[in-house]
């Protein structure tokens, strides 16, 4: 069984002060593989960063709220999530667990922050973690351009010593090709 994470691509991410590099691609690339997914009967998970009490991203605001060209239906899995790392003090690895997957297929936003994070602590619970490499974005840093950081997470997923899974990082079509 095989899961699809699609981490943090809420509103308050997407805006004309926070722009993300080639969102509309990457936003056409997840729900490529949404669809796929529940088309194979794999799961698909929504995680939404929570906070609650921060006065940023308070659950249940707009700003809280999934990109609404997303494809996201109501038997997909919703997480919540209150750290960068999408499983801490979450449900997610329990639902795993539960539900038998043995894969995890990362996507979502920020590639330096959530996503690189979600992916370390995958790979440390021994899973084998695939990042879909035209499927996760972030902003410009004052010290990068958002198009050098997404290369260079890329690049260390595809060079990284695993656990006891694989971990790699393949563009969306090239991944959905090998699933033929």
């Amino acid at each position: 069984m095989k899961a699809l994470l699609v981490i943090d691509m809420q509103k308050v991410s997407f805006t004309i002060e926070t722009p993300r590099y080639d969102a509309e691609k990457v936003v056409a690339n997840i729900n490529k593989l949404v669809r796929f997914f529940r088309k194979a009967s794999h799961l698909v998970i929504n995680i939404q960063h929570d906070g609650t009490g921060s006065g940023i991203c308070e659950k249940g605001t707009e700003e809280w709220e999934v990109l609404n060209t997303l494809e996201f239906v109501d038997t997909d899995i919703n997480i919540d999530k209150t750290a960068n790392d999408v499983f801490y003090n979450s449900e997610l690895l329990e639902v795993l667990k539960r539900q038998g997957v043995h894969e995890v297929i990362v996507t979502g936003s920020a590639t330096d922050f959530c996503v690189a994070a979600s992916v370390q602590s995958a790979i440390s619970k021994d899973f084998n973690v695939t990042v879909i490499a035209d499927a996760h974005t972030t902003a410009d840093r004052p010290h990068a351009k958002a198009n050098e950081i997404i290369e260079h997470y890329n690049y260390v997923w595809n060079n990284m010593l695993p656990t006891k899974g694989k971990v790699r990082s393949i563009r969306c079509n090239e991944f959905l090709e090998s699933c033929v």
